[in-house]
């Protein structure tokens, strides 16, 4: 994210971007002061708003800036005038640089990942018209050798997504160079299903139980919500509606940075059961002077992994059950509702999903009569795991 930074050397502010896949660093004269901040971020932000429209001429702004130099290879990557195609890197990059801007920062890095890993280190500088099916099908096998810390091969979820990348950047290589791409018949892998490992009410019952005391509401809001771990993290105070008993999900934290939620269906209201507005209002004790809901002991927001590794799974190690991820939680909302008989529909919107095709491929077995449709079956068996 573009950024107005300080130099502690000099004491000068400096533009920090990115354009073509570069980081940028372009220093200034100016110092820290608010009013100095507020006219380069004017600057910043026309420079950003240039970039997204394809418009930015970095050379015209930094004419006496070291990085002109970086940024010409990125430019020779398509010789439009005489037609002529990249090598796969420098077409990769060009690629890189127009689709990021479109991307979450979690999707960016792991596209990058994939890229500077995988991708570039194999195919280097073949010409991205040469490459031929045979090299594709090449690719796919070298990822499959490929080992993980813990000497298992990666998964094929995880070898489809090397393959979509490595599909879009030829596709979109050939339409503009217009050669057949060497892509064309290749199949993804067939991924297994993964079973969901909910809990049950019994489960749900031990771990309240036995749970640290400040973590309390933070798993009972999770088992009895739905909430997506992000959307849990991100959760501010100015988004908790007591008056309306509703939780409203506009925001999340992504690897530590506020972001858009993950569709636009996942912004919604969830209802509070009983519990969960309880828990909110014990929390509001404990919190309310901070922007968000879960905290730390400084007032930031806590850390997933951190959560996971140091608080969720010793407790399932302390009390005997089967290790599963915190994810679980929110496929164990899905089929506490729709054991209780709650209209899918109903469902299906609490989950932040855009209909209810996932609710029915993802829980088919746990859909009994389905009649109710306002959460109130819902709410007594929540009341009832918690002794409410």
């Amino acid at each position: 994210m573009a950024s107005i930074n300080v130099r502690k050397e000099t004491g000068k502010l400096y533009l920090d971007f990115r354009f073509r896949n570069i980081r940028c660093r372009e220093q200034t004269e100016l110092t820290d002061t608010p009013a100095n901040r507020k006219k380069l971020q004017k600057i910043l932000d026309r420079i950003e708003a240039e970039i997204l429209l394809g418009q930015f001429d970095f050379s015209a702004m930094f004419p006496n800036s070291k990085t002109v130099n970086k940024l010409k290879a990125t430019a020779q990557a398509i010789d439009a005038s005489h037609g002529m195609t990249a090598s796969m890197d420098k077409f990769t990059e060009l690629w890189l640089s127009e689709s990021r801007v479109q991307w979450r920062k979690t999707h960016t890095n792991s596209v990058v990942q994939i890229i500077e890993n995988r991708i570039i280190p194999f195919f280097g500088d073949i010409p991205v018209d040469q490459i031929t099916k045979q090299q594709v099908l090449a690719f796919r096998m070298h990822v499959c050798d490929v080992k993980k810390k813990s000497g298992k091969s990666l998964a094929p979820s995880t070898i489809n997504r090397h393959m979509k990348i490595l599909r879009a950047i030829i596709i979109e290589a050939a339409d503009r160079f217009g050669f057949i791409n060497g892509y064309r018949g290749v199949k993804p892998l067939k991924v297994p299903k993964t079973d969901i490992q909910p809990f049950t009410i019994d489960e749900i019952a031990l771990i309240l139980d036995n749970v640290r005391e400040d973590f309390y509401e933070d798993f009972l809001i999770r088992f009895f919500t739905g909430m997506r771990t992000g959307e849990i993290d991100g959760l501010k105070w100015k988004y908790v509606d007591f008056k309306n008993r509703c939780i409203l999900v506009r925001e999340t934290i992504v690897d530590g940075e506020e972001s858009y939620t993950k569709t636009d269906a996942s912004q919604r209201n969830i209802q509070m059961s009983e519990p969960v507005y309880q828990a909110y209002l014990t929390m509001k004790l404990s919190t309310g002077d901070y922007t968000y809901v879960f905290v730390n002991n400084v007032g930031k927001p806590l850390r997933h992994d951190n959560v996971t590794k140091r608080v969720w799974y010793p407790l399932l190690k302390f009390l005997g059950l089967p290790k599963r991820n915190p994810y679980q939680m929110r496929h164990t909302a899905a089929t506490l509702w729709l054991s209780s008989g709650e209209n899918p529909e109903w469902i299906a919107n609490q989950l932040g999903h855009s209909n209810t095709e996932m609710l029915f491929r993802v829980y088919s077995r746990y859909v009994p009569n389905l009649t109710r449709q306002d959460g109130s079956a819902a709410n007594k068996m929540f009341a009832d795991v918690v002794g409410g």
